[in-house]
């Protein structure tokens, strides 16, 4: 599970109904990324599948910070039912048959872009990022990334999120094959986003619209 913002239970709940998850990753500490971690604890904890030790990563501070939130304490069960691994830029983890590589986004808050490859294909998450940072390199060659696109038109670059043509572009410049928008605005047409990223990017671009299945 990458980034567990509002909403994001629910849709894992239909996803799996069974409950089976591998890992969870947060990319840093703000609610849009992170506020349904508080749910996937009830669930995990209390739920038909109840578990404990998932593996979980985040920046260093983003597992303390949850845990103030809950009151969790020495002991509680939200320590025991999530695993938590600090990861910085540069770190990388191998979970089962996956790879794990991170690296720094420029955000706000200390914010980690994610790379996961399987059997030959690569999977690379932007979290949310202006336009620097490590995204560029960490997305090389990627078969697929799922890239922020916050904003759209051709205004003043915002340094801590990326426009359709901005993801568009960086896809292009690191010879990706595929890209994903997420993370756009909600006030903002989804196929106009699309139409800025292909301008850009010259090569094949959908909206992560919910409910959606992919194959990498």
């Amino acid at each position: 599970m990458l980034d567990a913002g509002p909403g994001t239970l629910a849709a894992l709940q239909e996803a799996l109904p069974d409950g089976r998850l591998d890992a969870l990753v947060v990319t840093h500490a703000h609610p849009d990324h992170c506020s349904d971690v508080f749910h996937l604890f009830s669930f995990l904890r209390f739920g038909p599948h109840s578990r404990d030790g998932l593996p979980s990563f985040a920046p260093e501070g983003v597992a303390e910070a949850l845990g103030v939130f809950l009151g969790a304490g020495e002991g509680h069960a939200f320590h025991r039912v999530f695993a938590w691994r600090a990861v910085s830029a540069g770190d990388r983890e191998r979970l089962g048959g996956i790879d794990l590589a991170f690296a720094a986004t420029q955000h706000q808050l200390p914010t980690l872009a994610v790379s996961l490859a399987a059997s030959g294909r690569r999977l690379v998450y932007s979290a949310d990022t202006g336009p620097g940072g490590g995204l560029l390199a960490l997305a090389a060659g990627a078969d697929l990334l799922l890239c922020e696109a916050t904003l759209q038109g051709d205004g003043e670059p915002w340094p801590y999120h990326l426009s359709a043509a901005a993801a568009g572009a960086l896809a292009r410049d690191a010879g990706v094959r595929r890209l994903l928008l997420t993370h756009l605005a909600p006030m903002l047409d989804p196929a106009r986003s699309v139409a800025e990223a292909a301008e850009a990017f010259g090569g094949p671009v959908e909206w992560a619209a919910p409910g959606m299945e992919v194959e990498v």
